[in-house]
Protein backbone atom coordinates (compact mmCIF):
# COMPACT_ATOMS: atom_id res chain seq x y z
CA UNK A 1 0.00 0.00 0.00
CA UNK A 2 1.42 3.32 -1.05
CA UNK A 3 1.65 5.89 1.80
CA UNK A 4 -0.20 9.20 1.34
CA UNK A 5 1.99 12.19 0.77
CA UNK A 6 3.03 14.34 4.13
CA UNK A 7 1.84 17.88 4.01
CA UNK A 8 4.63 20.68 2.91
CA UNK A 9 6.81 21.34 6.02
CA UNK A 10 5.63 18.73 7.64
CA UNK A 11 8.14 18.24 10.87
CA UNK A 12 8.11 15.74 14.14
CA UNK A 13 9.65 14.73 16.68
CA UNK A 14 9.55 13.50 20.66
CA UNK A 15 10.79 15.64 23.86
CA UNK A 16 12.25 13.88 27.11
CA UNK A 17 10.40 15.28 30.63
CA UNK A 18 10.69 14.41 33.84
CA UNK A 19 8.44 11.53 34.24
CA UNK A 20 6.84 11.07 31.02
CA UNK A 21 7.67 11.94 27.60
CA UNK A 22 6.52 14.23 25.06
CA UNK A 23 5.93 14.97 21.04
CA UNK A 24 5.82 17.90 19.03
CA UNK A 25 4.98 18.42 15.71
CA UNK A 26 4.71 21.67 13.47
CA UNK A 27 2.67 21.75 9.77
CA UNK A 28 1.16 23.70 6.84
CA UNK A 29 -2.28 22.46 7.86
CA UNK A 30 -4.01 21.58 11.05
CA UNK A 31 -4.83 17.91 9.31
CA UNK A 32 -1.12 17.05 8.48
CA UNK A 33 -0.34 18.31 11.91
CA UNK A 34 -2.78 15.85 13.55
CA UNK A 35 -1.62 13.34 11.39
CA UNK A 36 2.12 14.67 12.63
CA UNK A 37 1.39 13.81 15.93
CA UNK A 38 -0.08 10.78 15.64
CA UNK A 39 2.75 9.70 13.71
CA UNK A 40 5.06 10.78 16.45
CA UNK A 41 3.34 9.08 18.63
CA UNK A 42 3.77 5.64 17.51
CA UNK A 43 7.77 6.55 17.14
CA UNK A 44 7.43 6.54 20.33
CA UNK A 45 6.14 3.02 20.56
CA UNK A 46 8.26 1.15 18.48
CA UNK A 47 10.71 1.89 15.37
CA UNK A 48 8.54 2.89 12.31
CA UNK A 49 11.13 1.55 9.93
CA UNK A 50 9.58 -2.00 10.96
CA UNK A 51 6.24 -1.16 10.01
CA UNK A 52 5.19 -1.94 7.04
CA UNK A 53 1.62 0.11 5.71
CA UNK A 54 0.10 -3.11 4.82
CA UNK A 55 -3.38 -2.19 6.29
CA UNK A 56 -5.67 0.97 7.27
CA UNK A 57 -7.73 1.82 9.84
CA UNK A 58 -10.27 4.63 10.65
CA UNK A 59 -10.56 6.35 13.87
CA UNK A 60 -12.63 9.34 14.75
CA UNK A 61 -13.10 11.96 17.32
CA UNK A 62 -15.06 14.81 18.45
CA UNK A 63 -13.68 17.46 21.13
CA UNK A 64 -14.80 21.01 22.30
CA UNK A 65 -12.48 22.63 20.95
CA UNK A 66 -9.29 22.10 19.42
CA UNK A 67 -7.18 21.13 22.18
CA UNK A 68 -9.71 18.59 23.34
CA UNK A 69 -10.04 17.41 20.08
CA UNK A 70 -6.35 16.57 19.52
CA UNK A 71 -6.44 14.92 23.18
CA UNK A 72 -9.36 12.56 21.72
CA UNK A 73 -7.56 11.94 18.43
CA UNK A 74 -4.64 11.03 20.19
CA UNK A 75 -6.68 8.89 22.25
CA UNK A 76 -8.55 7.40 19.86
CA UNK A 77 -5.27 5.90 18.51
CA UNK A 78 -3.37 4.61 21.99
CA UNK A 79 -7.09 3.14 22.07
CA UNK A 80 -6.99 1.37 18.67
CA UNK A 81 -3.11 0.50 19.27
CA UNK A 82 -3.98 -1.24 22.97
CA UNK A 83 -7.76 -2.76 21.81
CA UNK A 84 -6.32 -4.27 18.13
CA UNK A 85 -2.90 -4.28 18.55
CA UNK A 86 -2.43 -2.25 15.77
CA UNK A 87 0.55 -0.39 15.14
CA UNK A 88 0.97 2.56 12.46
CA UNK A 89 3.76 3.70 10.44
CA UNK A 90 1.95 7.08 9.05
CA UNK A 91 -1.39 9.11 10.45
CA UNK A 92 -3.19 10.97 8.66
CA UNK A 93 -5.89 13.17 9.40
CA UNK A 94 -8.76 15.77 8.27
CA UNK A 95 -10.32 18.24 10.46
CA UNK A 96 -13.87 19.75 10.45
CA UNK A 97 -14.30 22.68 12.61
CA UNK A 98 -17.33 24.23 13.83
CA UNK A 99 -19.61 24.21 16.92
CA UNK A 100 -18.07 20.82 17.53
CA UNK A 101 -14.71 20.29 15.91
CA UNK A 102 -14.20 16.49 14.72
CA UNK A 103 -11.29 14.71 12.99
CA UNK A 104 -11.00 11.81 11.30
CA UNK A 105 -7.68 9.92 10.82
CA UNK A 106 -6.65 6.80 8.64
CA UNK A 107 -3.57 4.99 10.30
CA UNK A 108 -1.80 2.70 8.21
CA UNK A 109 0.52 -0.05 9.67
CA UNK A 110 -0.12 -3.81 10.32
CA UNK A 111 -0.89 -5.88 13.90
CA UNK A 112 1.66 -6.03 16.39
CA UNK A 113 4.63 -8.74 15.24
CA UNK A 114 6.90 -9.18 18.02
CA UNK A 115 9.47 -10.77 15.82
CA UNK A 116 9.52 -7.88 13.68
CA UNK A 117 8.69 -4.85 16.36
CA UNK A 118 10.65 -3.30 18.74
CA UNK A 119 8.43 -2.45 21.60
CA UNK A 120 9.99 1.29 23.04
CA UNK A 121 7.78 2.63 25.18
CA UNK A 122 4.00 2.16 26.34
CA UNK A 123 1.44 5.56 25.79
CA UNK A 124 -0.97 5.03 28.28
CA UNK A 125 -2.61 8.48 27.57
CA UNK A 126 -2.43 11.96 26.60
CA UNK A 127 -2.61 14.80 29.38
CA UNK A 128 -3.66 18.26 29.03
CA UNK A 129 -0.17 19.40 30.71
CA UNK A 130 1.70 22.29 29.14
CA UNK A 131 -0.71 21.17 25.97
CA UNK A 132 -0.10 23.65 23.60
CA UNK A 133 -1.86 23.76 19.64
CA UNK A 134 -1.38 26.57 18.03
CA UNK A 135 -2.96 27.66 14.44
CA UNK A 136 -1.00 30.22 13.03
CA UNK A 137 1.65 28.29 12.06
CA UNK A 138 0.10 24.71 12.92
CA UNK A 139 2.16 23.65 15.74
CA UNK A 140 2.02 21.60 18.64
CA UNK A 141 3.49 20.27 22.44
CA UNK A 142 1.68 17.32 23.78
CA UNK A 143 3.14 15.32 26.63
CA UNK A 144 2.16 11.64 26.74
CA UNK A 145 1.75 9.37 30.03
CA UNK A 146 3.70 6.61 29.77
Amino acid sequence: MRLPPVPAGTRWGSFPTTADTGVWARSSTLDGLFGALGTAMFAVMTDLRKVAPNERREVRATGPDLNGLLVAFLSELIAMEDTERFVARRVTAHLTLGARPTATGIAYGEPWDPTRHLRRTEVKAVTLHELAVETHPPRARVILDI
